[in-house]
């Protein structure tokens, strides 16, 4: 089949190498462009990132020598050279959401890691699991954007993607309300142990932004598109506590959850097992096979045993158990830079591609 000419712009940055090092050897995505800031501008990609790699994998061979342009001045020159970006730049909320429309109306698809267009009523924001149908409001967005082939996507925030998957097979006996704490790695603030020695031997009980993110964002992923908008779902109630602690890779959800009509534990436990999104249906190539996986290890999931199952695409779950104040407590994880950052905007660029929009 012919390949897709993809860009990453911010691509220097953790989660931007991510996006970079999943590119290798993708069977349908060809890299072709790489963009940063001025500052990056104009040197080679080794030369830009320099000491700077974050990930455990060494950087593709093939990508050193790319010079990498300027995100914004090239903007005209990279959207010619490709088919769609993804975005994981690193600059004000304002800023991005201008850089991303840019990209659009230059009829550029954008598929978005950043949170500037999560809330934007006609930006699709979708876990390919989830809410695939959610895409069509795309049609919408681009009469509003007057564009033919641009558009904006954007997947949910990474925290999200440790307990919604593990919830959202279990809507149809009535969530009523959900408490969450999650437990969040150094790598969600873009950190490793070398650059934030501070998190060694501790925990930071608060993450700016990210309980209001954990709270309000579900509402959207289990909302409709109606009118050519996303219309927010009203319910459950959540609740969220978010916490940094001292994991390179990984969040971890302790989950909290009662039913307007209380499932069995073994009914739980099927509807996990036997769980598939339209993500497993169209057998995308960085799909997991096995959306959820249930532990009966008491003492899992664990984040440096679980957290690369499947390839890092897959949702760990275990300790389902009745609780004392709600109907049910259990335990989550999930690989935030992979499933829950570019991992989950190259299978949402996936979706995007076999449905047609791009």
């Amino acid at each position: 089949m012919k390949k897709y000419r993809v860009g990453v712009i911010g691509g220097t940055g953790m989660v931007g190498q991510r996006f970079v090092s999943l590119m290798e050897n993708h069977p349908w995505f060809d890299l072709k462009v790489i963009a940063a800031s001025p500052r990056s501008a104009g040197k080679s990609y080794a030369d830009a990132v320099g000491t700077r790699w974050a990930l455990e994998n060494p950087m593709p061979e093939a990508y050193k020598s790319i010079i990498v342009k300027d995100a914004e001045a090239d903007a005209e020159a990279i959207a010619a050279e490709v088919d769609f970006v993804f975005s994981a730049v690193d600059m004000k909320k304002d800023e991005i959401k201008a850089l991303e429309e840019k990209y659009a109306k230059l009829e550029c698809p954008v598929v978005s890691n950043n949170s500037a267009h999560r809330w934007t009523p006609d930006v699709p924001m979708v876990v390919p699991e989830i809410n695939a149908e959610h895409i069509k409001v795309i049609d919408a967005q681009r009469k509003r954007l007057g564009t033919k082939r641009g558009f904006i996507a954007v997947k949910s925030n990474c925290s999200l993607q440790s307990y919604i998957p593990a919830l959202h097979p279990l809507r149809d006996f009535g969530i009523e309300k959900v408490l969450v704490c999650t437990y969040q790695a150094i790598s969600g603030a873009g950190k490793t142990f070398d650059t934030w020695p501070e998190m060694l031997d501790n925990v930071i009980p608060y993450i700016g932004g990210e309980e209001e993110k954990s709270e309000r964002e579900p509402m959207k992923l289990w909302g409709k598109v109606e009118n050519g908008v996303i219309v927010n779902a009203d319910s459950p109630s959540i609740t969220a506590q978010c916490i940094r602690v001292p994991a390179s890779n990984g969040h971890m959800a302790a989950v909290f959850a009662s039913f307007r009509k209380k499932p069995e534990t073994e009914e739980i436990l099927k509807l996990w097992k036997s769980f598939r999104g339209r993500a497993q249906e169209l057998n995308l190539p960085t799909a997991p096979k096995q959306f959820l996986h249930y532990f009966e290890e008491e003492n899992r999931p664990q984040t440096r045993l679980d957290r690369n199952l499947e390839n890092g695409m897959a949702v760990s779950i275990g300790r389902l158990r009745p609780d004392t104040q709600y109907d049910y407590k259990f335990v989550c994880l999930s690989h935030n830079t992979l499933r829950g950052a570019a991992g989950g905007a190259v299978l949402l660029a996936e979706l995007l591609c076999a449905e047609n929009y791009i």
